[in-house]
């Protein structure tokens, strides 16, 4: 018989009965059934049922096991009474009665249950993370997520991609985040980088001649943490193609990811058409780049109906350039309850309030009811909910200003309405492309005009756009592609010509001499006969979120840091010896207070 198994504790059934196993595995939970013990016993793949009673050799070493001990069982293999059998478990025809037992590992008090998962602590949990790994929802989306990256590969690998692996140390770039620096040893004073992504190396690649690149690349930001993003590491499917424009890396890539929701999506359906939508518009129908499409809501621009009008406020802040009125439609949202509800929201993300209108029927036809209906009269209210499509029991809500300060509060406005009205279609996947990015943005406070984006794209126009348009007025072969409100992608057609490149970091206020000293190897790269080409990067974190239905990006990633980037398992970030620092010829100054 094998040492530790003869069978894992997911593939005994009635075929079975009959036969002396041995299994190995962690004790699921005890229960103790008048004078007989029944264990779950549950490893990598399942979980079996094993018991004992008095006259089992057994026993008395099985009273001392408690949950989570390592164990190893001999038993013989028994039918389940029909009405007993657990149809939940793979192997729930059957149940194990044991004959032989020995202790692997025993385990303290746990600081942490696994069975039934409650809910504990996330500093806990990450703290005892081995422990919480065990647990039956965390441990199969790892498993989700091994699939899924398996998937991925073989998805490229048939559409003739090869895989590459860029390097791990390497030298600083600017790429939007703040590097990890590493200090180096044989050259005293200067550091290496953890790639924030494999960017520049991609690109050469394609320069070398590779055509269709791709990696599962890890990447470094040291970046504030979020819900949806790690503050020290990710994974991407990092790609690059070359001789293509930008249609073409969507239709390359669109199958990879449309496959991979549609295998692990649960039948959650998967939208057919991946619009493309222009960053502006983008802005003002959802208050962000990164839309969320399961919401049907659009806004619109309403200015027209409130200029020279009653309500003075809107009114007055029209008179002044650059300033807009938009309209959030709200699909059965038509009661007073509601609306102060919202404006209430408004309240609480630091805007005076957001004016309403609704629609309710008094019986001798539609009326329009509340404060800004009062003010603008009947005329204008008529026209707004013709241009909104809306009906009796509907309503709006209205902000004002400059696009810019309040475009955010809108947009997660038009999400608490979408969920709290119950029509955002929380079951499906909706994608959208999210194209023209504008190349530069200008720094309301010092005039400064810098990259909006990725520094890196070409812009559309070419050289002759950047000689002679508004810089602010630009656009960039730059999309992003977004999937229920979370940005999954991001890419750009590459500016592979040195004229261009220099000429579009000038208008960033960045000298050739500064190009040659961030970006020198790149830019001598393409002195060489760089083909136009292009690509992107997926968030394997993401889109495993996605697939698992969770809100959280730690729960897809194995061992992620906390929300202050501590590795609460291992102890880091840790001090270092001063052995360490004075072989890197490093001093730590005491912080000031």
């Amino acid at each position: 018989m094998q040492a530790f198994r003869t069978h894992t504790c997911a593939v005994l059934n009635a075929s079975h009965v009959g036969q002396t196993v041995r299994l190995s595995g962690w004790v699921h939970r005890v229960r103790d059934h008048g004078g007989i013990l029944f264990i779950d016993l549950r490893d990598h793949y399942g979980v079996t049922q094993i018991l004992a009673d008095p006259d089992s050799p057994a026993f008395a070493e099985l009273e001392k096991v408690r949950s989570e001990w390592c164990i190893r069982i001999d038993g013989e293999v028994k039918a389940r009474a029909p009405e007993l059998v657990n149809k939940k478990l793979s192997t729930g025809e059957v149940e194990i009665f044991i004959r032989d037992m020995e202790v692997l590992g025993a385990s303290e008090e746990l600081p942490l249950q696994i069975f039934d998962e409650p809910d504990f602590p996330e500093e806990t949990r990450l703290k005892y993370r081995f422990l919480d790994l065990r647990r039956e929802t965390l441990h199969n989306n790892m498993i989700l997520r091994s699939n899924v990256v398996k998937s991925v590969r073989n998805r490229m690998y048939d559409l003739g991609f090869n895989e590459f692996q860029t390097p791990i140390i390497t030298a600083s770039s600017p790429e939007g985040a703040r590097d990890f620096l590493v200090p180096s040893r044989l050259h005293p004073g200067k550091f290496y980088a953890l790639p924030q992504a494999p960017q520049q190396f991609k690109q050469m690649i394609m320069v070398a001649g590779f055509d269709k690149y791709f990696q599962i690349a890890p990447c470094f930001r040291d970046e504030d943490p979020r819900a949806d993003r790690s503050p020290t590491d990710f994974y991407q499917l990092d790609l690059e193609m070359s001789f293509v424009e930008q249609q073409d890396i969507f239709d390359t890539i669109e199958p990879v990811l449309k496959g991979i929701f549609e295998e692990f999506g649960n039948g959650r359906p998967v939208s057919r058409e991946w619009p493309q939508i222009s960053y502006k518009d983008s802005a003002l129908w959802y208050g962000t780049d990164k839309p969320d499409l399961r919401n049907p809501i659009k806004m619109q621009i309403v200015s027209d109906h409130f200029r020279n009008s009653g309500f003075a406020i809107f009114a007055k802040l029209l008179e002044n350039d650059g300033t807009e009125v938009r309209a959030i439609p709200a699909p059965t949202g038509g009661s007073r309850k509601f609306c102060d509800r919202m404006n209430k929201f408004a309240q609480q993300e630091g805007l005076p309030g957001m004016g309403y209108i609704f629609w309710r029927d008094q019986g001798e036809g539609m009326e329009a009811a509340g404060p800004l209906a009062k003010n603008i009269g009947p005329e204008r209210t008529e026209e707004i909910r013709k241009q909104l499509d809306l009906k009796v029991g509907d309503a709006a809500f209205f902000l004002a200003g400059k696009p810019h300060a309040f475009e955010g509060v809108a947009g997660r406005a038009r999400t608490v309405i979408g969920e709290e009205l119950k029509i955002t279609n929380k079951d499906a996947f909706e994608f959208a492309w999210i194209v023209d990015f504008p190349m530069y943005e200008r720094d309301s406070e010092t005039g400064r005009v810098d990259f909006s984006h990725n520094p890196f794209s070409m812009p559309q126009g070419g050289m002759a756009a950047l000689d002679a348009e508004d810089p602010e007025t630009i656009l960039g072969y730059q999309y992003d592609l977004s999937c229920n409100g979370y940005e999954l992608i991001s890419g750009a057609i590459r500016n592979h010509k040195p004229e261009i490149m220099y000429k579009a970091f000038e208008i960033a206020g960045y000298p050739n001499e500064e190009v040659n000293k961030r970006f020198g190897g790149m830019v001598n790269a393409f002195t060489y006969g760089a083909p136009p080409h292009g690509g992107c990067a997926a968030g394997i974190d993401r889109i495993v979120m996605l697939l698992a239905n969770e809100d959280n990006i730690r729960q897809v990633i194995m061992f992620p840091m906390n929300q202050r980037a501590e590795d609460l398992m291992l102890g880091g970030p840790s001090e270092a010896s001063n052995e360490q620092l004075r072989e890197l010829n490093l001093r730590i100054l005491p912080q000031e207070d």
